[in-house]
């Protein structure tokens, strides 16, 4: 499982309880008496529901106030369903209620995320295909969006620029053609670092495979023609499927023989997960 560090972490938290909180909180303020002590836990209210991103739930309520005690009850990577307890709070009522809402947020946004790319990844099996996200993320939660697709089952594609290259169309036509950027690259890019081409037809695969990349992006083409750029390919290159792959034809697309399939929906179709916390006073 990915571990997101309290580094990468703190300012995502703290920007979204600076976003909920605004001016203050009337509500908890005036309602719950200062020194209230309170028991609380989160629970799913759906079956199903691969757990994700606990530290991130955890450390909003201890940013929020040091001193709750809190309690993993479900691990990042388990199945949750209707009624189980995902997390215990216990300390501060105040505090509690101050963090309920920043944290329900990402926990019903990361266990979405990993319970959809989860039914992905079980549609590949047999084959030897592996799903991999996309740099299609919300702005600002790249690294807990990631975190959610590899629980779920994922790997992470780039997760910045800096990790990879990819010579993708614009590319192409600026560069004056993938021979020409390939050329470029391969004078000064650095030897660890692997180079992937986005085609879209047999004769752009040819050409990047003559040209020395090493993975090589068959692009918004149909099955049929997928496993003729495989058969052409023939190992010399990693091949990675893309463009509108859905639920309903990511089977057909794997067993084209690609080495990966990409896409962004386990991220822009992935349904929140319906989730609550619950006190007991």
């Amino acid at each position: 499982m990915p571990v997101l560090h309290p580094i990468q972490l703190e300012p995502i938290i703290r920007r979204a309880i600076e976003e909920d909180w605004g001016g203050g909180d009337w509500t908890t303020d005036l309602c719950v008496p200062a020194d209230k002590m309170a028991v609380a836990k989160i629970i799913s209210k759906q079956d199903g529901v691969v757990v994700a991103c606990m530290e991130v739930a955890q450390m909003v309520f201890k940013m929020v106030d040091p001193t709750l005690e809190i309690q993993v009850v479900k691990n990042n990577g388990s199945l949750a369903h209707n009624r189980d307890v995902l997390l215990d709070i216990s300390g501060n009522a105040r505090s509690i209620l101050k963090a309920e809402r920043v944290a329900l947020n990402f926990l019903g946004r990361t266990c979405g995320i990993a319970t959809h790319t989860k039914k992905f990844v079980e549609l590949l099996s047999g084959t030897k295909a592996q799903l991999l996200d996309t740099r299609k993320t919300t702005p600002g939660l790249r690294m807990i969006e990631k975190a959610a697709t590899a629980t779920g089952g994922a790997r992470n594609h780039r997760v910045s620029l800096t990790d990879g290259v990819l010579v993708k169309e614009n590319h192409i036509r600026a560069a004056g053609g993938i021979t020409a950027a390939l050329g470029r690259l391969t004078e000064s890019l650095p030897p660890t670092l692997k180079i992937e081409v986005e085609t879209t037809n047999l004769q752009e695969v040819q050409e990047a495979l003559d040209a020395g990349a090493d993975i090589i992006m068959l692009d918004n083409m149909p099955p049929a023609e997928m496993e003729m750029a495989v058969r052409t390919i023939q190992g010399r290159a990693l091949v990675e499927a893309s463009g509108n792959v859905r639920l309903d034809n990511i089977r057909r697309i794997a067993e084209t023989g690609v080495d990966f399939i990409s896409t962004s929906a386990t991220l822009h179709s992935a349904p929140g997960v319906d989730l609550s916390l619950l006190f007991e006073i």
